[in-house]
């Protein structure tokens, strides 16, 4: 199964001009939705699930749900547009076209920011989730022991790595329907229950919503976040033999993904209180962390960590070709296209921005030790629901749409609106949204900078050269 070192492919290299025509049009639907699975499956959905059910209980699974359906809309669209104008810079490209080039400029830096923030929640993430052995180890040191090790590995080359990616993606797989068939053991009383509550399933408004409706509007974002990977799949459907068959494979993408996050956190807000979630664990953990069965808190924690790294790893590499395929499309200096024999003909430059953005989660992690994974998953999630706005606005201007698809569209960017709303009800969580402010406001100035400085200077020239040639 393809998985994140695909994702990385299609962040980058999937844009690439060196891409043949041919090597663009092998992939089959079936096959998109599996690569979709493993670019989607993630931390966000191992760990920020906690903060969710922590923000309001065991309604999640309802979160999950309408952010399933947000993310059908989305990735309905953007399908659409593909289909109609199949280019190679997927969500930028409609951006450019529906509203010129700041739009596209914008949307392609404001990508490449949630995907630095994306990056650094998975670190954090990876060092919480190796505190369940070691405790008292710093969170900055293991945040800085991963972060080396990733940029090792992307020094090294990519040569073997998609076929260790592929091991990684089944052990992740793997954990998930582990966990499920446990889980479904327990509850129906097969495994000993040491102390903590019985499993019971909430059928009452204050069981299914104990922080009310504010608690569960707080909660969306968390749950938005799991599904994060969509604009990735738009990216990799130029790939696709049929490319009208994008609609059909994100179609079958979200619905397994819908039934494996329902299913299992359905079973893990049965199984305890809400009061034991942490979100400094994983709540499959905790779930089974009551129960005679020591080995598997241990092998779903490591598992975990082995998959988290392997998506973080692959975030890297995205990252690194997305900014050379930005420098390419005349929206960053054309420095960071700059690749470096000796390491493999990789684009050491852009690797530098990005590892000084890990550098930046590391000091983080050092001066808040507390909410860092809260603040950098909340602002992630945030930047990413903005390209998702994007998406839906291009699509109102490009496409032709009759009344009932314009008013699912329309209620798509209200969904969006009231997630991202919801992020201020909650001050553990509200500093999120004013980081993912202060990255809006310098993509805008850098925005502005460019419009004035640059493309209007691009304009005249032209136009000069226009009369001389007139002339």
């Amino acid at each position: 199964m393809k998985t994140e070192a695909n994702c990385s492919s299609a962040k980058g290299n999937a844009a690439k001009n060196s891409v043949s025509s041919e090597q663009q049009g092998d992939m089959k639907w079936w096959q998109l939705s599996l690569v979709g699975v493993g670019c989607t499956i993630g931390t966000g959905y191992f760990l920020g699930s906690t903060i969710g059910i922590k923000t309001t209980g065991p309604s999640i699974v309802f979160s999950f749900v309408l952010a399933a359906l947000g993310t059908y809309i989305v990735y309905n669209l953007l399908a659409k547009m593909t289909a109609a104008d199949p280019q190679k810079g997927s969500f930028c490209y409609y951006a450019n076209k529906a509203f010129g080039r700041w739009a596209g400029f914008s949307s392609g830096w404001n990508y490449w920011s949630s995907n630095i923030l994306i990056m650094g929640s998975q670190l954090t993430a990876l060092s919480l989730l190796s505190q369940f052995w070691f405790p008292k180890v710093p969170l900055w040191l293991f945040a800085s022991g991963f972060a080396l090790v990733s940029i090792v590995v992307v020094l090294l080359g990519t040569k073997g790595f998609d076929r260790v990616e592929n091991i990684l993606a089944v052990i992740k797989t793997a954990a998930i329907f582990m966990f499920i068939i446990i889980a479904i053991c327990a509850v129906v009383g097969w495994f000993g229950l040491d102390g903590g509550k019985p499993p019971s399933f909430p059928n009452t408004y204050h069981e299914l919503f104990p922080k009310r409706m504010k608690g569960f509007w707080t909660s969306l974002i968390y749950a938005f976040y799991a599904f994060g990977g969509i604009e990735v799949i738009g990216l990799m459907a130029m790939q696709l033999k049929k490319k009208e068959d994008a609609q059909k494979a994100g179609t079958i993408m979200l619905l397994v993904l819908t039934i494996i996050y329902v299913i299992s956190l359905g079973l893990a807000v049965t199984m305890v209180s809400m009061e034991a979630f942490s979100e400094k664990e994983s709540p499959f953990v905790t779930a089974i962390d009551s129960y005679h069965l020591t080995f598997f808190p241990h092998v779903f924690n490591g598992a975990i960590i082995i998959a988290g790294f392997s998506t973080m790893t692959a975030s890297l590499f995205g990252v690194t070709n997305l900014l050379v395929t930005l420098a390419d499309d005349g929206n960053a200096p054309s420095f960071f296209m700059k690749k470096i024999k000796k390491f493999k003909d990789l684009p050491l430059p852009s690797l530098v921005l990005a590892a000084i953005g890990l550098l930046g989660s590391i000091i983080t992690a050092l001066l808040l030790p507390g909410k860092i994974y809260e603040y950098i998953t909340t602002s992630a999630g945030i930047l990413l629901l903005y390209n998702w706005g994007f998406i839906i606005l291009s699509s109102l201007k490009i496409l032709e749409h009759k009344l009932w698809s314009k008013v699912i569209a329309i209620f798509g960017i209200v969904l969006i609106l009231i997630t991202v709303s919801g992020t201020l009800l909650e001050k553990e969580i509200r500093p999120g949204f004013f980081i993912s402010l202060i990255f809006i406001i310098i993509i805008g100035l850098a925005t502005i900078y460019m419009k004035l400085k640059v493309w209007n200077k691009d304009k005249a020239m032209t136009a000069r050269a226009k009369r001389s040639e007139l002339d």
